[in-house]
C-alpha cells in the first residue's frame, strides 16, 4: 500500500488500522451478515456500537456523569444557530470572542437569536494572535461565552481556557478535540464536527451540561432541540450511523495507543519540530504569534509566492498532498491532527528543506 500523506484540513486524514478495520467488517459485521450501513438504528447490533462509542468517548476525556453526549448531524455549523437557540433562555445576549473565520462565523449566524457582545477581536492582527488572558471581560449576565479553541484557517490556538465565572463556557473544538487533554468540567458545552480527528465527514458530536438543557423555545424546530436528543439518546431521527461507527473505530484506536495524554505528547511533538524547521529557514516563514500557534494546522509562507505553484506540484508528487493554503488566506497549511504519523511530519520537512536548497 502506497498511501499519500494527507494534510487536508478536513475531511481529513484517518488512522491506517481504523481503514484497515472498517475494510475488513464492510460487509460482515460481527458475524451479523450485515453491513454497519445497512443496520437498523435501532436494532441491537447497531446500538451495541453506538454505547460502546459513547462509553470510549467518555473514557477518553473523562466526561463527568453530569453531561450529556450528543451524536448529531449537520457538522458545527448547525451548532453555530443550535448553542443560542438552546442557551439563550431568558437572556438576551451572549459573549463572543473574535479569532478567526469560524467563530466570525458564529457570530454571524448568533446575530439572528441574541444581542451579540463581542469582548475581543483580534481582526486587525489578520488574525494571527489571540488575546489575552487578562484583556478578556465578560458580560456576568450573559446567557453563555462562546470561543474557538483553534482556528483551523489561520492556525491559532488558545495557549489557556477562558474563565468565565458563572457563565457557561461554550467551545468549537472541531479541529483540536481528542488532541490533548482538557478539562471538561470547565464547559457548558463543547461541540465538534468530526471530519478532523474524530471520524468522517457527517457526525457532529456535542458535549453538554444537563443544567443547560430544555431552555429552547417552543416555536423552534425539534430537530434543533438538544432536549429531544438527549432524550432520544440521538436517536429521534435516522443518525449518520457509518459515521457513528467509523468515529468508534477511531476512539478504540485511540484507546489502544495510551488515549489523550499520551496523543498529546506525540502532537506536541510533531507540532514543535514542524514550526522548527520553518523558523529555521530563509525561504518559509510562519505569520502565527509563537504563542498561540496551532498544534493541528500549522500554515506558513513562502518568500516568494511565485513559488507557491512549484512547491505544491512537486510535494504533490512525493505524495505530500493538500498543502494548499485556505484561498481566503494563501500560502501553505499543514494539517497534523491525531491521524498523522511522524513519519508525515519528517517527509514534509525533508521535502521543504530539498524545495529550499533547489530555489
Amino acid at each position: 500500500m502506497n498511501r499519500a500523506f494527507n494534510f487536508s484540513a478536513g475531511p481529513a486524514i484517518l488512522p491506517t488500522a481504523v481503514l484497515e478495520r472498517a475494510r475488513d467488517e464492510m460487509l460482515d459485521w460481527n458475524g451479523s451478515g450485515m453491513s454497519v450501513m445497512e443496520m437498523s438504528h435501532r436494532g441491537k447490533e447497531y446500538m451495541s456500537i453506538a454505547a460502546k462509542a459513547e462509553a470510549d468517548l467518555r473514557e477518553l476525556m473523562s466526561i463527568p456523569d453530569n453531561y450529556k453526549v450528543l451524536f448529531l448531524q449537520g457538522g458545527a455549523s448547525s451548532q453555530f444557530s443550535m448553542v443560542p437557540i438552546n442557551l439563550l433562555g431568558d437572556k438576551t445576549s451572549a459573549d463572543y470572542i473574535l479569532t478567526g473565520q469560524w467563530s466570525k462565523k458564529a457570530i454571524s449566524e448568533a446575530k439572528r437569536y441574541c444581542d451579540v457582545n463581542i469582548v475581543a477581536d483580534t481582526s486587525e492582527s489578520k488574525f494571527t494572535t489571540v488575546p489575552a488572558a487578562a484583556d478578556l471581560k465578560f458580560n456576568p449576565d450573559a446567557a453563555y461565552v462562546h470561543y474557538t479553541p483553534n482556528e483551523t484557517i489561520v492556525g491559532v490556538e488558545f495557549p489557556y481556557v477562558p474563565d468565565t465565572g458563572d457563565v457557561p463556557l461554550v467551545a468549537d473544538m472541531s479541529s483540536n478535540i481528542l488532541s490533548r487533554q482538557i478539562d471538561v468540567s470547565k464547559y457548558g458545552l463543547i461541540y465538534a464536527g468530526a471530519q478532523k480527528n474524530i471520524g468522517p465527514a457527517g457526525l457532529t458530536i456535542v458535549i453538554i451540561r444537563e443544567d443547560l438543557i430544555g431552555k429552547s423555545k417552543q416555536n423552534m424546530p425539534t430537530m434543533f432541540d438538544y432536549k429531544i436528543h438527549a432524550e432520544n439518546e440521538s436517536m429521534y431521527n435516522t443518525p449518520p450511523t457509518y459515521s457513528w461507527y467509523l468515529a468508534g473505530l477511531v476512539f478504540e484506536w485511540l484507546k489502544e495507543n495510551g488515549g489523550v495524554a499520551a496523543m498529546e505528547e506525540k502532537n506536541r511533538i510533531k507540532a514543535e519540530k514542524l514550526y522548527a524547521a520553518i523558523d529555521a529557514s530563509a525561504l518559509y516563514s510562519s505569520p502565527v504569534e509563537k504563542n498561540c500557534r496551532s498544534w493541528m494546522n500549522v500554515p506558513f509562507v513562502l518568500a516568494n509566492a511565485e513559488l507557491d505553484a512549484k512547491f505544491l506540484e512537486q510535494a504533490a508528487k512525493q505524495k505530500l498532498v493538500a498543502l494548499k493554503g485556505h484561498r481566503s488566506v494563501g500560502g501553505m497549511r499543514a494539517s497534523i491532527y491525531n491521524a498523522m504519523p511522524a513519519e508525515g511530519i519528517d517527509a514534509l520537512i525533508s521535502f521543504m528543506s530539498d524545495f529550499e536548497k533547489s530555489v
